[in-house]
């Protein structure tokens, strides 16, 4: 079994944990291809034209003119660009993007939990120009620089919280505070899968009761707080079964299970496979 290599800072063409590169140099001459790999910083990639694939946790999308694809570490990924694609490529590490500054983290949040935007081709030419701006500062490197480039950063993600939003339909508080409670959900489960695994633990981490969780997840997704936990163990089984060469159970042990034939019970009930039969099927 191969193992799925994660690609570090120093892997990469980073500055100062950031940078820009424009697409069209890369498949100037051929195909772009990623092989399947997970990597310990975001990744966005802005497509102003072209084709390819590009698969984001066993989800395959189709790569199309004016989309926008944002990965977070950890998450596998897998990527074909084809020859005349154009558009920007940003990588950046979680604490070069204001990690103490709460707006911006709420931000960033927001904007990450969303692997795949299509753009309608106005809002995609502001950011395009925002992206021109960032990619002139981190060429020339200027004096302060960096600031430029994280304030349009902001703005960049800011216009893709909106377009991610219906236009049409008017907010209210309710729908707001429960689409953050969500986006809270999904960053506590990434951060805490391992260890915690029962209702109780994502309630009380919300200041919310298990009741009030679950009404608020049946309300926005038709899931229970029970059927997203569950969902996102098997995410992360699938990542480590992939991504690296370990045991079936030290697996399960990673995953908080002391009994891995338990485990592998409750990965076939929600997969309909075992776990190396998964591993086996994605060879």
């Amino acid at each position: 079994m191969k193992k799925i290599p994660v690609r570090h800072i120093k892997d990469s063409f980073f500055e100062d944990r950031f940078s820009i590169r424009a697409i069209e140099p890369l498949v100037a001459n051929e195909d772009l291809i990623h092989e399947l790999h997970r990597h310990d910083f975001y990744f966005v990639l802005f497509i102003k034209n072209g084709a390819g694939e590009h698969e984001i946790d066993f989800i395959k999308y189709e790569v199309d003119s004016y989309s926008v694809f944002f990965i977070r570490p950890g998450q596998v990924h897998q990527l074909k660009l084809e020859k005349g694609t154009t558009g920007f490529m940003l990588q950046f590490t979680s604490d070069f993007y204001s990690p103490r500054e709460n707006p911006a983290n709420v931000v960033l949040r927001k904007v990450s939990n969303k692997n795949h935007c299509q753009l309608s081709t106005e809002r995609f030419e502001k950011i395009d120009l925002l992206l021109q701006g960032i990619f002139q500062e981190f060429t020339q490197k200027q004096d302060r620089y960096k600031e430029v480039v994280k304030a349009r950063l902001d703005i960049i993600f800011i216009e893709l919280v909106r377009q991610s939003r219906n236009p049409n339909k008017i907010a209210n508080e309710t729908k707001l505070y429960a689409q953050e409670r969500l986006e809270e959900l999904q960053d506590l489960l990434e951060k805490n899968i391992h260890t915690k695994k029962q209702v109780n633990d994502y309630a009380e981490m919300l200041s919310m009761t298990p009741y009030q969780l679950n009404a608020m997840t049946k309300a926005s997704l038709k899931k229970t707080v029970s059927e997203l936990i569950n969902e996102h163990i098997i995410l992360e089984a699938k990542r480590m079964l992939i991504g690296t060469g370990n045991q079936v159970n030290q697996v399960a042990d990673m995953l908080g299970y002391d009994d891995p034939s338990y485990f592998i019970r409750f990965f076939k009930k929600q997969t309909g496979l075992t776990p190396e039969a998964f591993r086996q099927n994605f060879k």
